[in-house]
């Protein structure tokens, strides 16, 4: 008897993670049908049950696409989310206001290298963080949304393993993914050795790093 692979494994568990029910539901199928770009389902129902636990009152989405997950968040809490595409912005907004969301979901269309910033400095604090965005970009964000997170807090980070070849060695991979693979592995050793954060990596989507902020 074989231990069954690891594909077959995420095939079995697959089936366990049913799609969101109503209209919500029709969004997220829509959105698989036409291959765009939002969380998969098993990461969509473990945040579900992570921000049930966690209660936010305050989240903050880095990379919107076209609004599913913020609206998922808004059914715990209240959402800013920031998206730089104009595409995604204008489904996004369109499907915000579709829904009847506008009241618990701000969208901020702009690139968050503006927007961090100026989220310090208008003071916002957020206790549940969850960065979407270009993954060579994540180093670069990742300071901010440290501050902006209050301590207790919660950040989930999606995507960090690049279809798995972040476990491969560097030279067997195209060189034109060098970069990225190089930038995401000084990402994931930079999160995970701070001491201010307690944190693990999840082998579920493309990778999820969950942290919290354990101090100032």
């Amino acid at each position: 008897m074989h231990s069954p692979a690891w594909s077959e494994i995420l095939e079995f568990l697959d089936k366990f993670n049913k799609p969101h029910s109503g209209w919500l539901g029709a969004v997220q199928e829509q959105s698989y049908k036409e291959g765009l770009p939002i969380i998969m389902r098993d990461v969509a129902n473990f945040l579900q049950l992570l921000l049930t636990l966690k209660q936010p009152r305050n989240i903050l989405e880095i990379g919107c696409a076209e609004g599913f997950s913020a609206m998922m968040f808004s059914q715990f809490a209240r959402v800013t989310t920031v998206e730089r595409f104009p595409i995604m912005a204008e489904r996004a907004q369109a499907n915000f206001e579709k829904h009847g969301l506008t009241d618990k979901i701000t969208l901020i269309h702009e690139c968050g290298s503006v927007v961090l910033p100026r989220l310090l400095e208008e003071g916002a604090r957020f206790d549940f963080v969850f960065m979407d965005c270009g993954k060579g970009q994540y180093s670069r964000f990742f300071p901010y949304v440290l501050e902006l997170l209050e301590v207790g807090g919660v950040v989930c980070v999606d995507d960090v393993l690049q279809n798995g070849t972040l476990a491969q060695n560097i030279e067997t991979i195209p060189r034109r993914l060098r970069t990225i693979h190089r930038n995401l592995n000084e990402f994931l050793h930079t999160v995970t050795d701070n001491p201010q954060l307690k944190s693990s990596i999840l082998p579920i989507g493309d990778g999820l790093l969950v942290c919290t902020k354990l101090s100032l």
